[in-house]
């Protein structure tokens, strides 16, 4: 989010709290170190326990433990969720934060299923608050997001990769196009967040026993990218971006062509059962007429040999003349 559009967002979160406090129910305050949580009654018991979360999980992979006072305000229902954030904010968003006001909104307890847990979803958002806080508005949409995924555990993100059949066909994105795809609706936003995701581990990945630390140090220090990747890593970001592609790919391309094989396959199967079993359907009836039609024949032979025997007329013979 830019920095302008931060700064008006702030504004109107600030207008839309003021409101609140006006205009609703009484909201409750709990203080718990550097956190402020602004919640309704009902929502009473999941500001405590996310408070006590918050303070035993604040530090962050690479980074300085944070020193920011942070507002999180805990929205009653969806309908106040969307109110208080505008149409800044995609549909299927849960959660945003806001880093030039340092402030937070989330869905309290009348959230919907699709709006996970409410402690993960708000460390992703803490997340990104703290990146702002070491490095400004240097890092690129797809840098924070990443960061943030990674900060706060979604594993679940590699999920959404294994199922993805567009990197087993197509390919993967460019860094570049990776930025875009951001905005480009639900299912590719989802996408997006997975490959970002994936993008930050694999940057872990290359110093595994010092991690994202001495990369976000020069970072903050030279205001490059390109220079904290070759001072940290010794690569260049074209260097960077060919492994996250080809590694990502091997890794989860095969999983998602196979995923979707099998679904195929599924499906297919769906389809042709109905008719093999009305085929077998068909064979069993014939079947059945044609075991019924041997045993009057073989009967009818049964009768005829028995009257050739006894001597006595064949009565589908005619009489002589």
């Amino acid at each position: 989010m830019s920095g302008v559009l931060s700064v008006i967002m702030s504004v109107v979160l600030s207008v839309v709290l003021s409101a609140v406090l006006l205009f609703q129910e009484t909201p409750e305050r709990l203080d718990r170190g550097r956190f402020v949580f602004l919640h309704f009654p009902q929502d009473r018991v999941l500001a405590a326990s996310l408070a006590e979360h918050a303070l035993r999980t604040d530090t962050f992979p690479g980074l300085p433990r944070p020193q920011q006072r942070v507002i999180i305000a805990i929205a009653p229902d969806r309908e106040h969720f969307r109110d208080w954030v505008g149409d800044a904010v995609p549909e299927w968003g849960s959660a945003v934060a806001f880093p030039a006001s340092r402030r937070i909104i989330i869905q309290g307890r009348g959230a919907g299923s699709d709006a996970g847990d409410p402690r993960v979803v708000l460390r992703h958002e803490l997340a990104h608050l703290v990146l702002h806080e070491f490095l400004g508005d240097l890092p690129e949409r797809w840098f924070d997001e990443g960061y943030a995924s990674y900060a706060a555990g979604e594993w679940s993100r590699e999920d959404i990769l294994a199922t993805n059949i567009a990197l087993a066909i197509k390919g993967m994105p460019t860094l570049e196009e990776l930025e875009a795809s951001f905005d480009r609706g639900t299912t590719a936003a989802q996408s997006a967040y997975a490959l970002a995701y994936r993008a930050v581990a694999e940057l872990a990945l290359a110093n595994p026993s010092a991690g994202l630390g001495p990369f976000l140090g020069h970072w903050r220090e030279t205001r490059s990218f390109e220079r904290a990747l070759r001072l940290a890593y010794g690569m260049t970001s074209v260097d960077f971006e060919k492994r996250w592609r080809q590694r990502t790919r091997r890794q989860y391309g095969g999983l998602a062509l196979a995923g979707n094989m099998t679904v195929g396959a599924l499906l297919l199967l769906g389809i042709l059962a109905p008719l093999y079993i009305s085929r077998r359907r068909r064979d069993r009836e014939r079947l059945q007429r044609m075991r019924v039609a041997d045993a009057a024949a073989e009967a009818a032979a049964r009768q005829s040999a028995l009257e050739a025997l006894l001597g006595e007329p064949d009565p589908r013979q005619p009489p002589p003349s």
